[in-house]
């Protein structure tokens, strides 16, 4: 081999050993008679010396070698002079007594460092050179630690670990399917899996009993910073359980991975219901790591002749402790942000409760201090509080105040590094109605069981019915979910119905589901979890991009590859496809 040791393994206990190190040139410098080297390779970074009075010509050579140069050296093991604690191998440097090319760099259009000078889209299209700057490294090391205990827990749970196709069926259901077109069936295509749901379900049908895959999915989606075209999950189905196993099965996963990964003993999760979480959150992933949960207001704040809030269908706000004495220009920047599009409220009403007990809001002149007093009551305030207040249709002004929770919380510093904060929500809507189409969805997926005392609702109230689903949610961002399965033929059947499958459509698409179940098909249920996304709150990170060792940017794109990209218009025949201008 071209190295005794890597980069990252020497120390004192070396001292006066021969090695050989193999790796890249990431800085030199210059030092009167002494010319170092800095050395690395993926396990660290070792100093290399070279002494011009001792060896003028090989020092002399060693002047001329390039940033990202590729080398092998022999020398000695010495005790550095001058230590850097900062390095694992900072005790000790290679007093270098021959070296090799073994390939020449041109200079990096960034340099690798970890706070590097190049852009992200820049390092996109150089991931390769990216890749060698060692906070990349670790956070590809952390999602393969991850990947490595999440098979030790589960294949010590008795899980089979089995793949599922790539090229599949195209569903119209959920978001749009990546298509392959086929050479040899012209005309028909295949589609890229968005999971592998309904083989997963076969192979509960077949036996299997337990099952789980780390697969890749892909989702022809809107992308953004949790969102890739091709994403990572870990997969799982279990036969003859109840949603309570499931819950404690990956509940205990989780706890592993917070082990065997961080060394963080983890307690039990709570666990909130759907309803609970909207209402005191505006989130169905609401992020636990600090209070200000909702107060309702309409009884202390409606019939004052303040039009905003007498209209309002919900009159609803958040106690923000400690901030009473926001200037008028930090509240103006509140109102301005909750009044974004993508937000959609339309103003913001705040109460101030000064240290000195007095009460002063926005709407002084509809509210008398007895007013705000009861309001203050309401929200259990205390002085020094500040009370931020939105009013209009409850689904959307609970959906505006929940962002305005977390930007609340993000700009006093609320989100600490390394405390992690679980939740499973529970008991979510099967269904949900567009207005647009004028027909129920489904809330996860067409093969969610309702729950058992709510399928008669199906016939009266369908959008009553609650889903035997559930999420685990860490720091306000969904990890995961899943549900227990419809396994019986009739239900399913009329769960298609409820969507406005025709039996045609049903037969079509899933009609080898059904036939499945005609077969003794057990009770079932299982979990997808997002793998990247995991791996981003493991490691601390803001985008899954940084923990995917090939990610798409925002539009979808590999610049590095350049792809997607045009293909030749002889394949184009083959396959029988004709673009359109």
């Amino acid at each position: 081999m071209l190295r005794t040791h890597t980069c990252g393994e020497l120390n004192m206990t070396h001292t006066g050993m021969e090695v050989t190190l193999s790796g890249w040139l990431q800085r030199s410098r210059d030092m009167g008679g002494l010319t170092f080297i800095d050395l690395r390779d993926r396990y660290g970074i070792t100093q290399l010396v070279f002494n011009l009075e001792a060896n003028t010509a090989l020092c002399m050579e060693a002047r001329k070698l390039g940033r990202e140069f590729v080398i092998t050296a022999r020398g000695k093991v010495a005790e550095r002079s001058n230590k850097n604690p900062k390095l694992s191998t900072g005790d000790v440097e290679i007093i270098v007594d021959s070296f090799t090319v073994l390939n020449v760099s041109k200079t990096p259009p960034f340099t690798i460092e970890d706070n590097t000078d190049g852009g992200e889209e820049l390092r996109m299209k150089y991931r390769y050179l990216d890749l060698r700057r060692s906070v990349n490294r670790k956070n590809l090391e952390l999602r393969h630690r991850m990947g490595i205990e999440t098979r030790n827990y589960l294949n010590g749970q008795h899980f089979l670990e089995i793949e599922t196709p790539y090229m599949i069926k195209s569903t119209p259901e959920g978001a749009r399917d990546f298509v392959v077109p086929s050479r040899m069936n012209p005309g028909q295509f295949y589609a890229l899996p968005q999971s592998p749901q309904t083989f997963k379900q076969l192979l509960m049908v077949a036996g299997f009993d337990r099952y789980f895959q780390i697969v890749r999915c892909f989702r022809d989606e809107d992308l953004r910073a949790d969102r890739q075209p091709e994403f990572t999950q870990i997969d799982c189905e279990m036969a003859f359980v109840t949603q309570e196993d499931i819950l404690n099965t990956f509940e205990g996963l989780a706890k592993h991975l917070f082990k065997s990964v961080l060394n963080v003993e983890m307690d039990d999760f709570p666990r909130m219901s759907y309803d609970q979480a909207m209402k005191l959150y505006g989130s169905d992933k609401p992020d636990i790591r600090f209070g200000m949960m909702f107060t309702e207001l309409n009884d202390p704040a409606k019939g004052k002749n303040f039009k905003l809030f007498d209209e309002a269908e919900l009159v609803v706000g958040i106690n923000v402790p400690g901030c009473s004495e926001y200037s008028r220009k930090q509240l103006d920047e509140l109102t301005e942000f909750v009044k974004k599009p993508q937000i959609g409220a339309s103003g913001l009403v705040y109460i101030r409760y000064a240290m000195d007990g007095s009460l002063k809001s926005s709407v002084d002149k509809f509210y008398p201090v007895e007013d705000l007093t009861a309001i203050a009551r309401k929200f259990n305030s205390s002085p020094g509080d500040l009370m931020l207040i939105l009013a209009g249709k409850a689904e959307k002004t609970r959906t505006a105040l929940g962002t305005l929770r977390l930007e609340m919380g993000k700009r006093l510093g609320l989100f600490r590094p390394g405390e992690f904060k679980p939740l499973w929500v529970v008991d979510f809507p099967l269904l949900e109605w567009d207005e647009a189409t004028n027909r129920f969805y489904a809330k996860h997926h067409p093969f969610t069981s309702p729950k058992p005392e709510d399928i008669h609702l199906l016939d009266t109230d369908a959008s009553a019915v609650r889903a035997n689903a559930y999420d685990l949610v860490i720091n306000g961002t969904e990890i995961g979910g899943g549900s227990i399965r419809i396994h019986n033929k009739d239900l399913q059947k009329k769960m298609f119905s409820v969507l406005g499958f025709s039996d045609e459509d049903a037969a079509d698409q899933f009609g080898f589901l059904m036939n499945a179940f005609e077969y003794g098909a057990p009770p079932h249920g299982g979990i997808a979890f997002g793998f990247d996304r995991w791996s981003t709150i493991f490691g601390g990170g803001e985008s899954i991009r940084d923990y995917i060792a090939f990610p798409k940017n925002n539009s979808g794109r590999d610049v590095m590859i350049d792809s997607p990209s045009a293909i030749k218009e002889e394949q184009l025949k083959e396959l029988q496809i004709r673009l359109v201008k």
